[in-house]
């Protein structure tokens, strides 16, 4: 069971809208990645090392590796995994648009709206989890910050933030999930708005 990587990135590769796969050297083995796209988007090869706490997801026709900035938002991942339907593409999806912080303050709010921000979650799927993640998110530690060396990018706390206040400004989900994909990395959180709404208005 790996739990823990930290190593020098080989490869980059783009799955999906919220899944990165990067392969990662560590003392000559390269491990095979998902990560989300936030957590991605400085670790371009030859940029140093990575630092990943893993979830190790065992099936009968393959072992894959799920990577995440820290302990935290592993264990925010795991307890999604425990939900009712919900596999791990979906789950690193929403840990792709929502910290463990935030999202705990989603359930605790039962704003089943703001899931439906995450592709793949219609409001009755949102409506359901709320309801299954409410017992399950009590569970989670307090935060501890990831660990050194990790790259940059936009903190999920800070993407959650840009794309609440997008959908204020009545921007649709798909919109929002376009533009944060191309947000750059280690920048405030009102310039990171502002860029995006400088990337959405030729779309108006």
């Amino acid at each position: 069971m790996i739990g823990y990587l930290r190593g020098l990135v080989l490869e980059r590769r783009s799955l999906a809208e919220s899944s990165v796969e990067l392969t990662v050297d560590t003392g000559g083995v390269g491990y095979r990645v998902l990560v989300p796209p936030s957590l991605a988007a400085g670790a371009a090869p030859g940029d140093g090392e990575i630092a990943l706490y893993v979830h190790t997801h065992v099936r009968e026709s393959a072992i894959t590796l799920y990577g995440f900035a820290n302990s935290e938002a592993r264990q925010s991942f795991e307890l999604l995994l425990a939900a009712h339907g919900v596999g791990p593409g979906l789950a690193l999806s929403i840990c792709s648009v929502y910290s463990p912080e935030r999202l705990g303050e989603i359930v605790a709010a039962g704003d089943a709206d703001a899931l439906t921000l995450v592709p793949g979650i219609g409001k009755k799927t949102a409506a359901r989890l709320i309801l299954e993640l409410k017992t399950r998110f009590d569970q989670l530690e307090a935060p501890l910050g990831g660990p050194p060396g990790q790259p940059g990018g936009p903190a999920p706390s800070a993407t959650a933030e840009v794309s609440e206040a997008l959908v204020q400004l009545g921007y649709a989900g798909e919109e929002i999930r376009s533009v944060l994909r191309v947000l750059p990395a280690s920048e405030s959180i009102e310039e990171l708005l502002r860029l995006a709404l400088r990337e959405l208005a030729p779309r108006r």
